[in-house]
């Protein structure tokens, strides 16, 4: 009776979870705090699970200390969040420059905000904004305070993630007013609840530790599996659908500037994205956004933008802008590729367009319309191009500038006669083809840059990491390489295992000859040769991105996907060490790698280079991701395990009509293997899950705020936590079962890292 009433409480509870994320979704954050997470049945429902938990663990008699410190560490946990929730303090201060208060508004869901009392009071001396050299993008944002306690005034400063504590409250950034003279501060005050969470958190991490080196704990038993000693190259299918639509080629020769003058103009910097940068990867990003690919024939991306800047009308005749298929292609019968012209047509009334765009800015954003709206974007970087809009390219006291914008009142003569007329001349020289010329001007408005922008230009290393990194597409090379790999080293692994299975029909004590297992041998080391390569290849690119930005890439869904891959990669070469487990691991690492990198080409996650956002910048948030993506890439793992397992029971039913031998054939064999990845994934889930809720209470005063991802983060956990409780849950020893809870296990995995981003949103969405 415990054990079922255990069962159902804790599945109610993650059912809840996951539906009270669409409620707030459909509903708002408020009103799911106010009726779901803040209610008391929902509370209610924890304490009970807790309590017939403890009873139920109680009843086993569970002696080995390890597990009974895990199960202990979620009591502690759930004890400190209802110490949390029944006496901590939260609110805001809003304070203008040189106003002293005491009074604070303090969070209170049901009722809406009330003025309390601080125990001292608060004055803003001053409030700064800390801009990125050079551009408007903001690095920090500090407030300037003078704490008065009685007769007793201490000065204090607040930015993001660096805090002020005074008497047991902490106080945070939040936000500011538009006039840069006021600031808002959140308050937080939690005595008692994160002394004990953090206990909880502590007694957590120690536990997950000491459960993957305990000697007679399970994971240490996989390990010694004889199971894993067995050779298993097993079929596993894949479906690769290759939709890739041939690109047409340039009509015809276009008149833009030779390459070598292209590449030097591609070498000066521009103020993109709120980063200085070389203006190639302006031009890429363009090229890309409007052709799908980084040159359109033989014309490089600098030389498209210039020929867009200097040629024009030429250039917006050439079908480039790719258009990919959606309701407005098919209504309109739109080609794959258009030129601007296309949409510009008297005889229709002028934009073609225009009138979707109109209906679909007055709220109409169906698939045709947010597809007018798609090919608009295009049409107006080219239309914004011809202005010479996005050309900040010269540096003032201030900002960088265009040459066609307004300039600032107090910019010199000599320097605003020369923005205005620089690309007058560049203009003439590339009508008249007088490049050596063009070349010159070039130089001088690198000197000109130099001169006036030096503080905010990039240092060499940093430049040439982004020349370096521009020239190289990393993720493109890489997918298709490990991909390739992958399905090479499946039909190896498929022809080994029927290779041997013949070899047993014949004769069924008969080894592999041992001319054959030194193929095996070399190919398998050939394999992992490959596979460092493609590590290698991949890290390199990791750092050069992390040179270009300064901080480490892992801040959007990009960017964190080639953290995965990297993940997978470093996995897989570590495990596939153990020679009999060399052909399936290295298949998996190829092939998941591959996946990964492939996610993050074609989807709909921006690969540009930004400054990080100032609360993100904690190393913290370092730990979190590449904690959280190790964990993914483990669990990834154990899904394609569970994949390969469920098609050998398929095919062994059609071909034979009886199940497989559960004890010790490949089902039980692959479910050794993924529990070996389980057990680690669980430990780095866990890392993940709660390091990040220590950053969140660094950054933020609060360590969970039930935003989507992070109870989509919990649902995951609390899911893959439940086939390790075999003794209680002897149904997922049969390999079979396990492997289809695996399988759908990783449906949360997908909810959680894509589902939340493009669906629920929420401050956690990469989307």
């Amino acid at each position: 009776m415990l054990k079922k009433v255990t069962i159902l409480l804790y599945i109610l509870i993650v059912v809840v979870l996951g539906a009270t994320t669409f409620i707030e979704h459909a509903h708002g954050r408020e009103y799911a705090l106010e009726h779901y997470y803040g209610a008391w049945w929902f509370s209610l429902l924890w304490t009970l699970l807790t309590a017939f938990a403890i009873a139920y663990i109680i009843r086993q008699r569970m002696r080995r200390w390890s597990l009974i410190l895990l199960h202990a560490s979620f009591v502690v946990i759930l004890a400190g969040a209802l110490l949390t929730h029944l006496t901590s303090k939260q609110g805001l201060i809003h304070l203008r420059l040189g106003e002293t208060t005491n009074l604070y508004y303090e969070s209170a869901t049901e009722i809406g905000m009330n003025v309390a009392n601080l125990p001292f009071k608060l004055r803003l001396d001053k409030f700064n904004i800390d801009y990125h050299e050079g551009t408007m993008a903001a690095a920090d944002y500090e407030s300037y305070l003078t704490i008065i306690d009685g007769d007793t005034e201490t000065e204090a400063m607040v930015s993001m993630n660096k805090i002020y504590s005074h008497r047991g409250y902490r106080l945070y950034q939040s936000s500011y007013d538009e006039d840069q003279r006021g600031s808002v501060l959140a308050l937080n005050a939690d005595p008692w609840g994160i002394p004990v969470t953090y206990t909880g958190y502590a007694l957590l991490f120690f536990s997950l530790i000491y459960i993957l080196i305990d000697p007679r704990g399970t994971f240490r038993q996989l390990l010694r599996s004889p199971l894993l000693k067995k050779g298993i190259f097993i079929l596993i299918a894949f479906l690769s659908v290759n939709n890739t639509i041939a690109a047409t080629a340039p009509s015809k020769t276009l008149h833009t500037i030779p390459k070598e003058e292209a590449k030097a103009f591609g070498s000066l910097h521009i103020l993109y994205n709120d980063r200085i940068c070389p203006v190639e990867t302006y031009a890429i990003d363009f090229t890309k956004k409007l052709y799908g690919k980084r040159h359109y024939g033989p014309y490089s991306a600098t030389q498209v933008l210039l020929g867009y800047i200097f040629f024009g009308d030429e250039w917006s005749q050439e079908p480039m802008l790719k258009i990919k298929g959606g309701d407005l292609k098919s209504q309109l019968d739109l080609p794959k590729y258009c030129s601007v012209n296309f949409f510009f047509n008297e005889t229709m009334g002028g934009y073609i367009i225009g009138p979707y765009l109109k209906e679909y800015y007055n709220g109409n954003n169906d698939g045709f319309h947010k597809q007018a709206a798609q090919i608009d974007e295009k049409v107006s970087l080219v239309m914004d191009l011809r202005r010479g809009t996005p050309l900040k390219l010269f540096p003032s006291s201030s900002k960088w500038l265009s040459p066609t914008e307004a300039l600032p009142t107090d910019i010199e003569a000599t320097d605003s006669i020369y923005i205005s007329t620089v690309f007058n001349t560049l203009y003439q020289d590339a009508l008249s083809g007088n490049y050596a010329h063009f070349g010159n001007v070039v130089e001088s408005i690198r000197s000109y840059q130099n001169e006036l922008g030096a503080n905010s230009l990039p240092s060499a290393n940093r430049d040439n990491a982004e020349h370096i990194y521009n020239a190289i597409p990393f993720a493109t090379i890489l997918f298709m390489l490990n991909l390739t790999l992958g399905f090479v080293a499946l039909f190896y692994c498929i022809f080994r295992m029927t290779r041997t299975k013949s070899n047993q029909k014949k004769v069924a004590s008969e080894k592999i000859s041992k001319a054959e297992k030194n193929i095996h041998a070399k190919f398998d080391t050939l394999l992992w040769i490959l596979l460092l390569f493609s590590f290698l290849a991949l890290t390199f690119g990791i750092i050069l991105r992390w040179i270009i930005k300064g901080t480490i890439p892992m801040a959007n869904g990009y960017e964190t996907m080639l953290l995965t891959a990297w993940f997978v990669q470093i996995i897989t070469l570590f495990t596939s060490r153990r020679t009999a487990l060399s052909p399936l691991v290295l298949t998996f690492g190829f092939l998941l790698s591959g996946f990964f990198l492939l996610v993050s080409h074609i989807s709909q996650m921006d690969p540009q280079i930004t400054h990080m956002m100032p609360v993100l910048n904690s190393p913290l948030l370092t730990i979190h991701v590449s904690v959280i993506m190790m964990s993914y890439a483990l669990v990834s793992l154990t899904f394609i395990c569970g994949i390969v397992a469920l098609l050998i029971a398929a095919i062994n039913k059609l071909k034979h009509r009886q199940p497989l031998d559960d004890k010790t054939g490949p089902l039980a064999s692959l479910a050794v293997l993924s529990r070996l990845f389980l057990y680690p994934s669980l430990t780095t889930m866990g890392f993940g899950i709660f390091i990040g809720a220590i950053w969140a209470n660094v950054s933020w005063g609060n360590y969970w705020s039930w935003d989507p991802k992070e109870t989509w983060a919990l649902i995951t956990f609390m899911v893959y936590a439940v086939v390790v409780h075999t003794q209680s849950l002897p149904i997922f020893r049969k390999p079979i079962v396990y492997h289809i809870f695996m399988v759908l296990a990783f449906l949360t995995i997908l909810m959680t890292y894509f589902g939340v981003n493009y669906v629920l949103g929420g401050m956690h969405s990469y989307a």
